[in-house]
């Protein structure tokens, strides 16, 4: 095994993972990769290591492969120092349930709630290993409040955030500091773009460029903070949602979701 420490970031190969990947290695943090692949993600990790001078370490591989994952995590059990998690592998989408398959929504499921539990449980003895280490679950805005025509996303995301909360608060004692990060929208790429683009001028007031994001996300995970919303609009909008009756801020948030509809799973 290696001496060295490393972060391992889920969903690496782009948007806010690969933010991630660079924001990590600017600090100076070894890497290790997880990407689906075709997501060129190897060439990321060279690009990492020759612009920072870090190790970084690459596994392409579908994280909804429950025996694949499992085996992959075994490796890096055995290879490497993880003191730093970082659960940002997901997928949503926006659709009517009736038009959408239920592969489509299972899979929302397997990697948004089965494979994050399985990567979380699966690094905790390696975490616990350290006076000091962390884990980032990624969660959204979303999970402030249900949302009709993405329906299991934001479920899955609330999953996320409570799943998160609860962690915190049984690895306390055994040096894990476990943070939860509810970014707004993201423009990863043409689809989300313009699904976000279609819900109007609203949506765009929450979007922070992803390289903030992950920087803000990772140094208040190092400072121990629980809950990290990043933008002052999204701050504002979560704590709207908190006393907004729940039929009115489904509502409010299904009508502009609801322009979404063409940008289909």
């Amino acid at each position: 095994m290696s001496d060295q420490k490393f972060v391992l970031i889920t969903g690496a190969g782009k948007g806010l993972g690969k933010a991630f990947a660079t924001q990590c290695a600017g600090m100076g943090y070894n890497l290790v990769l997880l990407a689906l692949p075709g997501e060129n993600t190897p060439s990321l990790a060279r690009h990492i290591q020759y612009q920072f001078g870090v190790a970084v370490f690459v596994y392409e591989l579908d994280m909804c492969d429950e025996e694949q994952l499992s085996a992959t995590l075994q490796e890096i059990n055995e290879k490497y120092q993880v003191f730093f998690l970082i659960n940002n592998a997901g997928i949503g989408g926006t659709a009517s349930i009736t038009q959408t398959s239920f592969q489509a929504l299972d899979r929302i499921i397997r990697l948004n709630v089965k494979a994050g539990v399985q990567v979380t449980k699966s690094m905790i003895p390696a975490l616990s290993r350290f006076k000091e280490s962390y884990i980032l679950n990624v969660a959204s805005m979303a999970a402030f409040a249900p949302i009709a025509y993405k329906t299991v996303y934001p479920a899955s995301k609330a999953f996320i955030a409570s799943f998160s909360m609860g962690l915190r608060e049984e690895l306390k004692g055994q040096g894990v500091s476990v943070s939860i990060l509810y970014p707004g929208p993201i423009m990863t790429n043409c689809n989300v773009s313009g699904r976000i683009l279609a819900q109007g001028f609203v949506a765009r007031l929450g979007l922070i460029n992803t390289d903030a994001i992950a920087r803000d996300a990772i140094l208040k995970c190092l400072k121990k903070r629980a809950r990290i919303v990043p933008g002052i609009w999204n701050r504002i909008t979560a704590k709207l949602l908190e006393w907004l009756p729940v039929d009115t801020a489904l509502h409010l948030i299904s009508t502009s979701v609801k322009r979404e509809l063409s940008y289909t799973f």
